[in-house]
């Protein structure tokens, strides 16, 4: 166990229940790595499925007695995107800390950014990894355990250790019947059609009071699997400006770093080559029988940084700036693990150097 978070191990901290960011004239920014005169909000997901309350007590004041601390625990989805705005709009926040899992991480960066990315004027981002999986977190490199990843953090801040990442924006497209949902951002993937109905199962489960692990979300990949009406022929075009689109697609991933996921402590890379500092990966697949998905599957579990699915029926394409997805049926979207219902028509943009994260 890190020192740094060791040493508070016996301290218990209150976490107020609501917390109204005050506003000043004096500037935002202090320099990583100064740190009593850094200024912090910490984002608490109190349903972080591998973090216990003591455990948050001691994190949270590990961090405050570092730095200028206050603290709020989310009440109801969208809260943490609420504080992040309410973050971007003060003058008194330096840095965001959120604690929480992935989706938790997606409400605050959309908080952050909803009128744009601006790194050298908003607020850094800073991930103390709490959820079942943490794919943004283990991407940039963090430890998995919250309390290492609390002490990595603080060496970090301390050596004034940051880098500004590239992230997802996914709108409605003009002219079709999404045209006017929300944009919204998303850190490490998105995807239309089969693994956003696998989220979508999982969700309905953990809303059932299923704990969200490894093997459930395996039971709900098989039920999507037999359930997918459109395995053998696909109804997804990708479109992109002064190229041959790419039709009849089952499933399309959209990375924006790699790996795509974990299962476990294994890696999986659905595009090896997705990157925080470049554009927008995707991985498509045009067939989903039990033959392909045994041989996608497999490659998909033995796949490395190297080399991911490929074959007859997988399209990769690497480092795209903007491109269009479009079904002919309704299909389930997700980001960042986030089901976020049915859309026909999603519009990807890359946006480098998007957000200042502490590494």
């Amino acid at each position: 166990m890190h020192q740094e978070v060791e040493r508070h191990l016996r301290v218990e901290v209150h976490v107020p229940k609501s917390y109204v960011i005050p506003t000043s004239a004096c500037a935002r920014y202090h320099p990583v790595g100064t740190l009593q005169l850094m200024r912090a909000l910490l984002v608490v997901n109190p349903a972080a499925t591998t973090t216990s309350a003591r455990t948050r007590d001691v994190l949270i004041h590990a961090l405050a007695s570092e730095m200028k601390l206050e603290a709020v625990t989310t009440e109801y989805r969208g809260h943490a995107r609420d504080l992040g705005r309410q973050a971007a709009e003060s003058t008194d926040i330096d840095l965001v800390v959120a604690l929480g899992g992935d989706g938790t991480v997606n409400e605050v960066v959309n908080g952050l950014l909803h009128a744009g990315p601006d790194p050298r004027r908003l607020p850094g981002l800073a991930v103390v990894p709490g959820g079942s999986t943490n794919v943004f977190a283990r991407a940039l490199g963090l430890p998995n355990d919250a309390v290492e990843a609390t002490g990595a953090l603080l060496d970090a801040l301390r050596q004034g250790s940051e880098r500004t990442v590239g992230l997802g924006l996914a709108s409605g497209t003009p002219g079709t019947e999404d045209e006017a949902v929300p944009a919204r951002w998303f850190t490490f993937n998105a995807g239309l059609g089969f693994d956003a109905g696998v989220v979508g199962r999982v969700e309905q489960q953990r809303e059932r009071g299923r704990k969200s692990t490894h093997a459930l979300y395996v039971r709900q990949a098989l039920r999507q699997f037999f359930g997918e009406a459109h395995r053998r022929h696909g109804t997804i075009t990708l479109e992109r400006p002064d190229v041959e689109p790419v039709t009849d697609l089952v499933l399309s991933i959209v990375s924006n770093t790699s790996p795509w996921t974990f299962l476990g402590n294994h890696p999986m890379y659905a595009s090896p080559k997705a990157s925080f500092d470049k554009g927008l990966d995707v991985l498509g697949l045009s067939r989903m029988t039990t033959t392909a998905v045994a041989r996608y599957g497999t490659q998909l579990l033995t796949s490395s940084p190297e080399r991911g699915p490929h074959g007859k029926h997988a399209v990769s394409l690497h480092d795209l700036d903007r491109f269009t997805l479009h079904s002919k049926v309704p299909l389930p979207l997700q980001m960042d693990g986030d089901h976020l219902g049915l859309r026909t028509s999603v519009t990807f943009t890359g946006v480098r150097r998007a957000l200042r994260v502490i590494v």
